[in-house]
């Protein structure tokens, strides 16, 4: 009689990925001083992202900085925020599914409404959906013949925390800041015993008055937090996301001395999950030679983050402007540069474009203008076939100049960060019914023809005869077989009374 073993355990897996977007508007009233808005800066961060039956509802915060030209000509800034909540449906969700929420500013646009300037935000969320899972596996069983292999069950374990990260420094000659725009990017991201060590850089790029004029800063911030984590263990890697949560920026002018003390502080939710991963034995066929079996598979398939690759590209081109530049156009700086990309399979490159608001003087009057720079940086040896790469790009610095009549000419430095990441996929019985009797062989001898690359376990299923038997019967047998080989099979017969 058929008795099959089986296991079960609960685990956390990613159920789906859901991306979302939403327009957020802030209304700015319009001063009698604005002449001309130079330059936006949308900063947003997640608030929470809660699951319900059927939907994700998800808040955040955003923070609007303006650069405009007053009616003197000089460079002034406004600030305003808004919270906003948005959702996302999905029959699959459910109120005790966890969600992990990115959000990135897309887009911004500029429009006045009677005596305000609106500007709409494009928000775009990207979501994954973790669940709690139950698997069921046969072990073994009595009654049947079973091939059992050691595979690896995994479970995603996710992490979250906050850090700050603070840095001063001199800046000669600035008398003001107007934006500071800074992207984080994560370098590495490895487990040690109960904690999650993350570390990696902050890119600053400061819109800045030097004396009277217009220019722009670089300075590269090194961070590192270690986040609690009961269940990580040494040397596995994990797969992280920082976002800046909050930033504030101080410039501690000396007019006497002619110095400026830059104060840089920054609040970092960081956001992550590696496979916490175990062997066990289970069943991946079984035959009886009594009975026939109905037996019912089942599978995972689950990624394992395996390396963060860091890549610094400078790419340079012909650029494109929405105002058409021309000689008389004084270039003062690159202001608030960033990136949009994403990494093509085909081709092994992260394809996109570097932008950046391009402040100049022209006629005495200081106007701006959007520049991008269309890239494409090969990624030698990021990844081997089946592995998938999620790219993370800071822009260290942009340059323009102008090549000739309304052609631009620009030069970026990019700072790639590929997170790779692996499919492992398990397949085992759920299952094991046990069906009809079979039909005996009662011949003294059988020889049985082999297909080519057969194993010991397939002749035996074929056979109806366990592998044992197999094997002692043909010992001089090679697995896999060629195809060319004769087994013969002998059944001991009883005399009749």
């Amino acid at each position: 009689m058929l008795k099959p073993l089986q296991n079960s355990e609960s685990y956390n897996a990613l159920l789906t990925q859901i991306k979302s977007q939403s327009v957020v508007e802030c209304r700015f009233p319009q001063s009698s001083e604005i002449t001309e808005i130079i330059a936006v800066y949308p900063q947003v961060s997640v608030v929470s992202c809660e699951a319900s039956s059927g939907r994700i509802n998800y808040s955040g915060k955003l923070i609007l900085t303006i650069v405009y030209c007053d009616e003197e000509g000089k460079l002034c800034r406004m600030q305003k925020g808004a919270e906003f909540s948005h959702f996302a449906d999905d029959d699959c969700l459910a109120p005790s599914m966890n969600g992990v929420c990115k959000l990135a500013c897309e887009k911004t646009t500029i429009k006045r409404e009677g005596s305000s300037f609106v500007i709409a935000a494009i928000i775009t969320a990207d979501i994954d959906v973790y669940a709690r899972t139950e698997r069921a596996y046969v072990c073994g069983a009595e009654g049947a013949y079973v091939k059992t292999e050691k595979v690896m069950l995994t479970s995603a374990v996710c992490f979250t925390g906050e850090s700050e990260v603070e840095d001063d420094f001199d800046a000669d000659s600035v008398v003001d800041v107007l934006i500071p725009c800074a992207k984080a990017v994560v370098l590495s991201a490895v487990c040690g015993t109960g904690e999650v060590e993350v570390s990696g850089e902050i890119y600053l790029s400061l819109f800045a008055m030097r004396q009277q004029s217009p220019t722009c800063m670089e300075r590269i911030i090194p961070f590192k937090c270690t986040l609690p984590c009961d269940d990580a263990s040494a040397g596995r890697r994990a797969a992280a996301h920082v976002e800046i949560s909050d930033l504030n920026v101080t410039a501690n002018v000396n007019e006497d001395r002619g110095t400026c003390g830059i104060n840089f502080v920054c609040n970092l939710t960081v956001n992550g999950w590696f496979d916490d991963e175990h062997a066990e034995e289970v069943a991946t066929d079984a035959f009886s030679d009594t009975n026939s079996l109905t037996l019912s598979d089942g599978g995972e398939r689950a990624l394992q983050c395996r390396d963060i690759k860091v890549y610094t590209e400078r790419v340079t081109g012909l650029a494109a402007t929405k105002s058409k530049l021309t000689y008389d156009c004084k270039f003062l700086a690159a202001a608030l540069p960033h990136a949009e990309c994403a990494y093509n399979v085909q081709t092994g490159c992260v394809e996109g474009a570097v932008f950046t608001v391009l402040v100049y003087e022209q006629n005495g009057e200081i106007k701006s203008t959007d520049v991008s720079l269309p890239f494409a940086v090969a990624l030698n040896g990021v990844a081997e076939d089946g592995e998938r790469v999620a790219e993370d790009v800071a822009v260290c610095g942009v340059s323009v100049r102008l090549k000739a009549e309304g052609e631009a000419e620009a030069e970026a430095t990019l700072k790639i960060c590929a997170s790779v990441c692996g499919e492992q996929s398990v397949r085992y019985l759920t299952r094991i019914e046990e069906g009809e009797p079979v039909e005996t062989n009662d011949c003294a001898v059988s020889v049985f023809l082999p297909a080519a690359g057969d194993g010991l376990w397939e002749i035996a299923k074929k056979l109806n005869k366990s592998p044992e038997e197999v094997s002692s019967c043909n010992s001089d047998l090679t697995f896999p077989l060629s195809g060319k080989e004769r087994i013969i099979v002998y059944r001991s017969k009883k005399a009749h009374q």
